[in-house]
């Protein structure tokens, strides 16, 4: 039988200008309580790139980096059905209240998806009636294990490409 799966709260840079969206965190990160734990997942290696974060530094440094460089973190679901970490098993979601949060956070101008799957569900179950024509959005690579189509060389470089268009460079 499978459980509903609920996300984790927002990490909000205070005047931070993107946001950054996967679609619900794995079984890793649901069993650390923290965003991208997953060993083998690129987020982390490239977000110490963009950043210029120390390589393996404790989680609430790397929290603290994304929020220095105006870079916020969330996931389109609230909640979701989904068995093991794929995208592709999830069902009933239920999106996070992203016109509360771009109310709250009106600096948000860019939304940049990690992976087609986050993407399509904000579309899909977000977007209508937002009430943001403003925002820039952008789907990126994912930085799952899962994609592997693509090597981290490779998305490296379109995430970094990204967070140039967006104004942010490493420090």
């Amino acid at each position: 039988m499978a459980v509903r799966l609920s996300s984790f709260g927002a990490e909000m840079a205070a005047g931070g200008r993107i946001l950054v969206l996967g679609t619900m965190p794995g079984v890793a990160s649901l069993r650390a309580q923290r965003y991208y734990a997953h060993e083998r997942n690129h987020f982390w290696p490239i977000m110490e790139a963009v950043t210029g974060l120390a390589p393996g530094s404790p989680y609430d440094e790397r929290l603290a980096a994304l929020r220095r460089a105006g870079i916020s973190l969330w996931d389109v679901l609230g909640s979701c059905v989904r068995p093991g970490s794929l995208d592709a098993d999830i069902t009933e979601a239920a999106p996070n209240n992203f016109a509360a949060l771009l109310r709250e956070h009106p600096s948000i101008g860019w939304i940049f998806f990690n992976g087609a799957a986050a993407e399509a569900l904000f579309l899909r179950h977000a977007l209508p009636g937002l009430g943001r024509a403003d925002l820039a959005l952008r789907r990126l690579p994912s930085t799952s294990p899962a994609h592997a189509r693509m090597d981290h060389a490779a998305k490296l470089a379109a995430w970094r490409g990204a967070f140039a268009a967006a104004g942010v460079s490493r420090a």
